[in-house]
C-alpha cells in the first residue's frame, strides 16, 4: 500500500520550469493529471493547458440541469474504499462552499469557492459515515416483488468456473468473451445479475476484464447483494469532484481552452524515440486551425478514446438518438495511432457501437407519488437526505434488463428537496424534488409492456417501462404529470470491456516515448479495472512521475485483494453460501495453531 512513509511531496523535477504541459481532454485524467503536475511536479499553473473539445469539463463524470427543466446524469462511477489514487487526490483538494450563504441559488458554477478548511475526501467521508451505504432492495422481479435472496446461487460447478478464471493468464484467454467461457447456467445465476448491473459487464465483453474485476474487488464479494463498502459522494460527480478540482486548478493558474478539439499530433520518430513536434487543432465553432509547435521539454497527456463521447439526449416526448457518426475523440487516436503501433489499436474499441452502447434515463419527480413508492420499496423516505435504494435496484425479467437508483437528496446543489430549499427562481414556491437515475443493459430489445425497441422509446415510454416492473401500473398517470424524464444514448459507454488483446490498448507510456502519455479508460494500467475513477486517475499518477523522471514517489499500489488470504477465504465462503466445503475437517486440523483465527 501507498503507507504514510511514501506519502511526501515529490522532489523538484531538474529542469521543470522549462517546460510546459498540454492535456487533451478535460475529463478526470486531465484534471488529475494537472493536479499531479503541480503538486508533485512542482509544475507552474501557468505552463498547463487543458484542450477540451466542449464548454465544459468532467467527461464521464457530468451531472447538470435544474428542477424546472429536469436533471441529467449520463451515468455515475461506483467507488470504494480502496481507491488509493483516488482519496490521495483529494486529500489535499478543498471542498466547495457557497461564497454567499444567502444570495438565490441559480448556478452552482459561480457561488462557489474552495473551503480550505475542509478537503473533498474528508467530504465524502464523512457523509458515507454518517450514512453507511445499503441496499434495501438489490433485486426484484414479478412487478415489483423484492428478491430477499442474498446469496450468489452458485453451484459447485460456477464456483469451479470462476476459479478457473482467477487461475487463468490473461495471455490464454486473450479475446475470449464472458459467454464463451462460462456454462449458460451462470447466466441465471443471482451473482451474474448482480454482476452484470453493477459493472454494466455483457456476456459478449472481455473475460480478461472480468477477471481483473473479481481479482480486484474480491474483498467486495461478501456484500455484494447489500453493496455495504460501496461509497457514493454527497452530490452527484460532477459537482462533488469535478468542480471542487476545476476551481482549485484555476486557482493555480491553470489554463482551460475550451471549444478546443485537438484533431492530430506530429511526431519526430528517430531510432524508435518518439518525440511529439505539434498539436493540430480546431478552435471554437467558427473550426479555426491553429498549430501548437512543441519541444522536447513539452510534456503532452492525451486521453485516447471516450466512453460518453456523441452522446445524445431526448425528453418527455421524444427519444435519444442514436450517433454512429465518427467521434472526434476517437478520430484523433486513430489518427495518432496510424503512426507507429506503440499507440494501440482504437478501432478495436469503436467499430461495433452495437455491442457497446446502452440507455440511461434521469427522472427529475417534483412532489411526486414516486416518493411514497420508492418508501415503499426501501422503507426509507426519500426527503430525509438518506441513502434512499443503496444504490440499484435491479429488474431481473426485464427484457431491457432495467435498473434504478435513487441516491441520497438532493443530487444536485440546486435541488430543492425536503428542509433543504434553495430555489431556482425567488418566487418559486417550495417544492420536493427528486433526482433519480435508471439504465437499461438491451437497448435493442422489445419492452415488456411498452412494445418498443428501448432506443426506440421516449422518456415517458421508458418510466411506463420502468412502473409496469414496479408494479405502480394503477399510479402511472399520477406519477406522469409530476416527472421529466430526459433519456440518454451513449454510443460507446462500454466500449473499455470490448475484447481483447496486449498491444490493443497502448501503455501510459509508449515505447520510446520522449514527451507524450496516455491517459484514461483506453491506456493499459497492468491488473487495475477500467470503468472506474480510480483508473483514470491512477494512469494520470503514472504518465505525470514517469514523464517528469520523478523517482523519491511512486503511484499507491493496487489494493492487493486477491493476495490476502483472509478475503480469499471470506470470498470462498460466499461462493458456497456460507460454508466452505471442508472447513470443518480443516478447522478440526488448524485447531489449537496460530491459523486458526483465519476461518473466522
Amino acid at each position: 500500500m501507498i503507507g504514510n512513509y511514501n506519502n511526501v511531496i515529490a522532489s523538484r523535477p531538474e529542469g521543470v520550469e522549462n517546460k510546459r504541459a498540454y492535456l487533451v481532454g478535460g475529463g478526470i485524467a486531465s484534471l488529475a493529471a494537472a493536479a499531479y503536475l503541480i503538486r508533485d511536479g512542482h509544475m507552474a499553473g501557468e505552463k498547463i493547458t487543458i484542450l477540451e473539445q466542449l464548454d465544459i469539463n468532467g467527461g464521464c463524470l457530468d451531472g447538470s440541469g435544474n428542477a424546472i427543466d429536469g436533471y441529467i446524469m449520463r451515468g455515475g462511477r461506483e467507488m470504494e474504499a480502496h481507491y488509493e489514487c483516488t482519496w490521495d487526490l483529494f486529500s489535499f483538494i478543498p471542498d466547495l462552499k457557497r461564497k454567499d450563504p444567502d444570495a438565490p441559488f441559480t448556478s452552482p458554477e459561480p457561488e462557489l469557492a474552495s473551503d480550505q478548511e475542509r478537503t473533498v475526501l474528508k467530504r465524502i467521508r464523512d457523509v458515507n459515515q454518517w450514512d453507511p451505504n445499503s441496499s434495501k432492495c438489490r433485486l426484484m422481479s414479478n412487478c415489483g416483488e423484492p428478491d430477499r435472496d442474498p446469496s450468489l446461487g452458485l453451484s459447485h460447478s460456477h464456483v469451479m468456473e470462476l476459479t478457473k478464471l482467477t487461475l487463468k493468464t490473461e495471455e490464454e484467454l486473450g479475446a475470449t468473451t464472458v459467454e464463451e467461457f462460462f456454462s449458460d447456467s451462470y447466466f441465471k445465476t443471482n451473482m451474474w445479475y448482480f454482476w452484470t448491473s453493477m459493472f454494466a459487464m455483457e456476456r459478449w465483453h472481455s473475460v480478461v476484464e472480468m477477471r481483473r474485476y473479481m481479482q480486484r474487488f474480491m474483498h467486495l464479494m461478501p456484500t455484494m447483494s447489500r453493496l455495504e463498502h460501496i461509497l457514493f459522494t454527497t452530490y452527484n460527480q460532477y459537482e462533488s469532484m469535478v468542480l471542487p478540482l476545476q476551481i482549485w486548478l484555476k486557482d493555480k493558474g491553470v489554463n482551460f481552452d475550451m471549444k478546443t478539439q485537438v484533431t492530430d499530433l506530429d511526431f519526430e520518430i528517430v531510432n524508435g524515440e518518439k518525440t511529439v513536434t505539434a498539436i493540430h487543432l480546431l478552435r471554437g465553432s467558427a473550426e479555426t486551425s491553429e498549430t501548437i509547435v512543441t519541444t522536447a521539454d513539452d510534456l503532452v497527456f492525451v486521453t485516447n478514446g471516450s466512453m460518453v463521447e456523441n452522446s445524445t439526449t431526448g425528453n418527455n416526448n421524444e427519444p435519444a438518438i442514436l450517433n454512429r457518426e465518427p467521434g472526434a475523440c476517437w478520430q484523433l487516436w486513430k489518427n495518432i495511432a496510424a503512426k507507429d503501433p506503440a499507440f494501440g489499436r482504437p478501432e478495436v474499441f469503436c467499430s461495433d457501437i452495437d455491442k457497446s452502447k446502452f440507455v440511461s434515463f434521469t427522472i427529475t419527480a417534483t412532489d411526486s407519488p414516486i416518493a411514497d413508492l420508492l418508501k415503499e420499496f426501501t422503507g426509507v423516505d426519500p426527503y430525509t437526505h438518506k441513502a434512499v435504494t443503496g444504490g440499484i435496484m435491479t429488474i431481473k425479467d426485464s427484457s431491457w434488463l432495467m435498473s434504478a437508483t435513487c441516491n441520497r437528496q438532493p443530487q444536485y446543489r440546486s435541488q430543492p428537496v425536503g428542509d433543504y430549499q434553495p430555489k431556482q427562481h425567488k418566487d418559486e414556491p417550495d417544492k420536493n424534488v427528486l433526482a433519480i437515475w435508471a439504465y437499461g443493459l438491451f437497448p435493442d430489445n422489445t419492452g415488456d409492456f411498452v412494445k418498443k425497441k428501448m432506443s426506440d422509446c421516449t422518456g415517458e415510454e421508458l418510466l411506463t417501462e420502468l412502473l409496469y416492473h414496479w408494479g405502480a401500473k394503477d399510479q402511472i398517470p399520477a406519477i406522469m404529470k409530476t416527472v421529466k424524464v430526459i433519456p440518454c444514448m451513449m454510443p460507446y459507454i462500454t466500449s473499455q470491456f470490448l475484447p481483447r488483446v496486449k498491444g490493443d490498448r497502448p501503455e501510459v507510456i509508449p515505447e520510446g516515448s520522449k514527451n507524450l502519455a496516455f491517459l484514461g479508460q483506453f491506456a493499459e494500467i497492468p491488473d487495475d479495472c477500467v470503468f472506474t475513477v480510480e483508473y483514470s486517475v491512477r494512469s494520470a499518477i503514472m504518465a505525470v512521475y514517469k514523464l517528469l523522471g520523478i523517482t523519491d514517489k511512486t503511484p499507491p499500489e493496487i489494493y492487493p485483494s486477491k493476495d490476502d488470504v483472509r478475503v480469499i477465504i471470506k470470498a470462498s465462503e460466499t461462493m458456497y453460501n456460507g460454508e466452505i466445503p471442508g472447513e470443518h475437517l480443516l478447522s478440526h486440523l488448524l485447531k489449537g495453531t496460530s491459523l486458526q483465527g483465519l476461518l473466522k
